[in-house]
């Protein structure tokens, strides 16, 4: 069985089609003495609980059969034409074997060498006719993924332009292995990915920090607000499976869900290991919130008591019994523009809050305001309800740090009453 290549192909894809031949059930390639063959790996949705899409992936053999590198395939191409070539071989491949394979649904990833997108995506006669192939096939562009890495940038005008020609295609782009090497969001911002793919390293540093882990939760974050989907690959244990799910990606994929395997498709509908991943969480954090709720309880209650007492009595009255609780930084009341209303008051014998004399210049701040911060707005947001921050780096302290914070009315209006307390993790 041969392919046949849509009306109007140009030269190059002609003599590409007459390449693949089907092999047991499978499309393959030849070139040469190398057979090219197609490997799919899932990518699973954490929400959606199943697989959304395949990532294809190449493996060759060479004259003697023997299993190889790709990378060994690509290094013997002398030209830069070869290369282009190999690569648009690869994808018209795995485009074959996807549409064999699959069903009617789920995203296709294929990678594109940087230079062959810049190059490729500016000659419209092959992009057009790489279009057309993979509707004559029944593919529709919106199910493609084209995964470039960040190299791509490097070409910034001839890149704007590929950009352009190929979303006008109507495919998807994914930036690949963001966060390894000098991975910056200006890249984010140029190729609007609808898709970002974290590179394993971010993954493999958050496992052994909390603190990189939260920064990671907050990478998420700002990719989102970005527009764009967030991908984490490489995803090899339950412990990662973990981490991933927390600091709230969109999509995994890797070894602990799925291998490369020539045919793609596996169990149908929900995931039995994403399920378990869920439930997993679900119960690590109910005795997270159980240990930090059981740690902040005293300050909670402190904090509580120094409100009311705030109502008859000066600012270091109310907070004497706060002050005295092992882990208090800083006690302040900040009024509704958030001004300092007093002199910061520190814990009793501590003369200097400040640990480390290079972050002396912040000292206690007394005539700082803090209407930005998120212990501030939510405060006044819920008068009468003590809030809570996330972990962060205290200005007063330059030491690791939760806020607590309650909005509270005093003889001269509104006031926030804030304390800032040790980090216990």
């Amino acid at each position: 069985m041969k392919a046949i290549a849509p009306p109007g192909a140009d030269a190059m894809l002609l003599r590409l089609v007459e390449s693949l031949e089907m092999e047991d059930g499978r499309w393959r390639a030849r070139q040469g003495g190398w057979l090219l063959d197609s490997h799919f790996q899932p990518v699973f949705s954490f929400p959606h609980r199943r697989a959304v899409g395949y990532e294809a992936l190449l493996r060759v053999a060479d004259a003697s059969g023997e299993q190889v590198s790709p990378l060994k395939f690509f290094e013997q191409l002398r030209s830069f034409d070869q290369q282009w070539a190999a690569d648009r071989l690869c994808r018209l491949l795995h485009v074959h074997n996807f549409v064999h394979q699959a069903g009617d649904e789920g995203w296709l990833f294929l990678n594109i060498h940087p230079a062959v997108f810049v190059h490729g995506a500016q000659q419209m006669q092959a992009l057009e006719s790489s279009v057309r192939t993979l509707q004559s096939l029944g593919l529709p562009m919106h199910r493609v993924v084209l995964e470039v890495t960040e190299d791509v940038m490097s070409q910034q005008a001839d890149f704007e332009r590929a950009v352009a020609n190929v979303r006008q295609t109507g495919c998807l782009l994914a930036l690949d292995d963001f966060g390894a090497g000098h991975s910056n969001f200006d890249r984010i911002w140029h190729i609007h990915p609808e898709i970002v793919k974290l590179d394993r390293s971010l993954l493999r540093r958050a496992c052994g920090s909390p603190r990189i882990a939260r920064v990671l939760a907050q990478m998420v974050s700002l990719l989102h607000e970005c527009g764009s989907l967030v991908l984490l690959e490489g995803v090899e244990t339950r412990d990662e499976a973990l981490l991933a799910l927390d600091v709230d990606v969109d999509m995994v994929q890797g070894f602990v869900f799925g291998r490369p395997v020539p045919g793609m498709l596996g169990p149908q509908g929900v995931s039995d290991e994403i399920e378990e991943i869920w439930e997993l969480l679900d119960g690590r954090h109910a005795d997270t919130r159980r240990v930090h709720a059981a740690q902040i309880a005293p300050y909670r209650e402190a904090l509580r008591q120094a409100q009311e007492r705030l109502a008859g009595q000066a600012l270091p009255a109310a907070c004497a019994e706060l002050l005295a609780l092992a882990g208090v930084q800083v006690c302040f009341l900040l009024d509704e523009q958030g001004r300092h209303v007093a002199e910061p008051l520190l814990p009793p014998g501590v003369q200097d809050l400040s640990q480390d004399p290079r972050f002396k210049p912040l000292g206690l701040a007394g005539e700082a305001r803090w209407a930005r911060r998120p212990y501030f707005r939510r405060a006044l947001e819920e008068p009468g309800v003590i809030q809570m921050t996330r972990p962060y780096l205290s200005l007063h302290g330059a030491r690791m740090c939760v806020t607590l914070s309650v909005a509270c009315p005093t003889p001269d209006g509104l006031r926030v009453l804030c304390t800032d307390i040790d980090w216990m993790s």
